[in-house]
């Protein structure tokens, strides 16, 4: 009897415990990666001040550029302290270089090349916007129509009058992440674990949480727009959101190393990374299907230019869409929003540091990535890598840097760009 006794308060004790231990740790994690938290002290490796580099050259015109890019890309590694950098050109529809260095997998001694996928973050929002411009460009989705049109079983009465022009560009009035008002929707978006295989099961994260403000009246980035939208494709074109991405979007580009997160290492795919200092460990297992239109992508520089591309290739996306997915968009005041954002990119007009461009920059789990498009250049540029660095543009402004060489080299082969 006294041992019944005993363990029955062992389990009294140890159960709530481990219920607690269950729920906070990946909370604890959540805020520990986030910066806000300490990081556990086990499990750091050193990341070498030197690696390994590859590049492939695919039009000789550019071979100084693209070496003084691939030196570059090493510098900047350096500089920031990254496990790896990968970056690609492409020029007037073509990929002209690409190059890579540092390691996809530090402990293995696993060399990053052009072929390692990484984690895209929001950059996965230019994705969406590109087979959502399809579906524009073939009358399948209207953007200034109410979505009920295309999603009448809205779960939040308060959508029923949004817009995929409002969801696209920011101005619905959907919050981001932390503040959703759904305790359970808070738990899986810190613990990362719940897999969506239908991206509509995914609104039940945010669904009952109110708007921050009247749709179209202000902006506010934030992902849950572009899941929303996600779902409003889905319906609209009839099939799931992953298939007609596949149909749409990266079988006609051939963007064969593009797809969802798998949540686990698959080759060749980089290794992610926490990072303090020239220190690094492996994040944890996450699944990110939950934001997969708007932050749940992974890729290679290669394949997203081929995505940048086409946004010049007026027989993928005609010269009116790509205009109006391009304009910058006005808030009910009659103001241009704060991020001059337009429909899934940001425009950046040019001045002397840097031709008029448009772009998208991501930051995922131990990974951030970006993408530019120089019209005037007809010119696309991406990078990648896998870890963080507080201020983005420590890592963004080497597409800059990248970009000259290349608009140096376009310039002496064709003078009429002078």
């Amino acid at each position: 009897m006294p041992h019944k006794r005993l363990i029955t308060i062992t389990l009294a004790v140890l159960l709530p415990l481990g219920a607690c231990l269950w729920f906070a740790w990946p909370v604890y994690q959540f805020f520990a990666y986030k910066g806000d938290a300490p990081m556990p002290a086990w499990g750091y490796v050193t990341i070498p001040a030197e690696g390994p580099s590859s590049s492939t050259l695919d039009d000789d015109t550019y071979r100084q550029a693209a070496a003084r890019s691939l030196k570059e890309i090493s510098r900047h590694r350096q500089a920031i302290q990254a496990p790896a950098l990968s970056a690609a050109v492409a020029i007037q529809g073509k990929r002209v270089w690409a190059g890579a260095v540092g390691w996809a997998d530090i402990k293995n001694k696993v060399a990053v090349t052009p072929q390692t996928r990484f984690r895209i973050g929001s950059v996965s929002k230019p994705l969406t916007i590109t087979a959502l411009a399809q579906l524009v460009a073939d009358g399948t989705v209207e953007l200034d129509a109410p979505i009920t049109r295309y999603l009448p079983e809205l779960p939040n009465r308060q959508w029923h009058n949004i817009t995929a022009r409002q969801l696209a560009s920011h101005t619905a009035g959907l919050v981001e992440y932390k503040h959703t008002a759904e305790w359970a929707g808070l738990y899986r978006i810190m613990a990362l674990q719940t897999h969506y295989e239908d991206v509509e099961n995914s609104l039940a994260i945010f669904d009952d949480t109110p708007l921050a403000f009247e749709p179209g009246s202000d902006f506010q980035y934030t992902s849950y727009g572009t899941v929303l939208l996600s779902a409003v494709m889905q319906s609209a074109a009839g099939k799931p959101y992953q298939q007609l991405m596949q149909e749409r979007v990266m079988t006609p580009l051939q963007m064969n190393a593009t797809g969802a997160d798998p949540g686990e290492h698959r080759e060749p795919m980089a290794r992610f990374y926490w990072k303090r200092g020239d220190r690094a460990k492996l994040w944890r297992q996450v699944d990110l299907s939950h934001r997969l239109a708007g932050g749940g992508f992974v890729s290679t520089p290669s394949d997203l230019v081929k995505l940048g591309s086409a946004w010049l290739d007026t027989g993928f996306i005609p010269t009116d869409v790509r205009e109006r997915f391009w304009q910058p968009q006005r808030l009910g005041s009659g103001e241009l929003n704060p991020q001059n954002y337009a429909l899934g990119w940001r425009l950046h007009k040019g001045d002397d540091y840097m031709a008029t461009n448009l772009n998208h920059g991501g930051v995922s789990r131990g990974a951030q990535c970006w993408l530019m498009v120089i019209p005037e250049y007809q010119m696309s540029i991406a990078i990648s890598m896998n870890s963080k660095v507080d201020e983005f543009w420590e890592f963004g402004e080497l597409a800059i840097f990248i970009a000259r060489h290349f608009i140096d080299a376009a310039k002496e082969t064709d003078p009429v760009n002078e």
